[in-house]
């Protein structure tokens, strides 16, 4: 009972292409690639079942979001409505943050569709879980060496 990229990738556009009012091209198996890698804790290289619960009940609530924050109904999220958006999905993030976000994963006009909205709070979400777990002393600071960050950023 796992569930590898490639089959995700298929749930997911299965799922959201039953969603007219979402603007995406669904999701790349790369970016399945990345959902995975970013929630796999076992490093199994395919989500178990509480793996993938956890991953499809914050998509569920993002999706909430994304609905919510889309003001204009265009289908996307655009520049202005995100830091909103992402403060509801629950990360408050900087100002200097959002730029980056919106540089990374929004378009030329700085609007974000609904595949790079989610692939966006996945990692946004399993970066925060990370750092919870080597923040032992929960002091708001870790401290790792260049195995401990090279394993974390390249298999996220």
């Amino acid at each position: 009972m796992e569930v590898s990229a490639n089959e995700l990738m298929n749930i997911l556009n299965k799922i959201i292409g039953k969603h007219k009012d979402l603007k995406t091209e669904g999701f790349t198996l790369d970016s399945c690639r990345a959902m995975v890698a970013t929630m796999d804790t076992d490093s199994s290289g395919k989500l178990g079942f509480q793996e993938f619960k956890y991953l499809w009940n914050n998509i569920k609530k993002w999706q909430g979001v994304y609905k919510a924050y889309d003001a204009d109904c265009s289908g996307t999220i655009g520049a202005d409505e995100l830091p909103a958006a992402f403060r509801a999905a629950g990360f408050p993030l900087s100002d200097h943050l959002f730029q980056m976000i919106i540089r990374r994963y929004s378009d030329e006009s700085g609007n974000m569709d609904f595949d790079n909205f989610i692939g966006c709070l996945v990692r946004l979400d399993a970066m925060c879980r990370a750092f919870r777990t080597l923040d032992k002393n929960n002091t708001g600071t870790v401290k790792v060496n260049i195995k401990e960050w090279l394993q974390l950023m390249m298999y996220s």
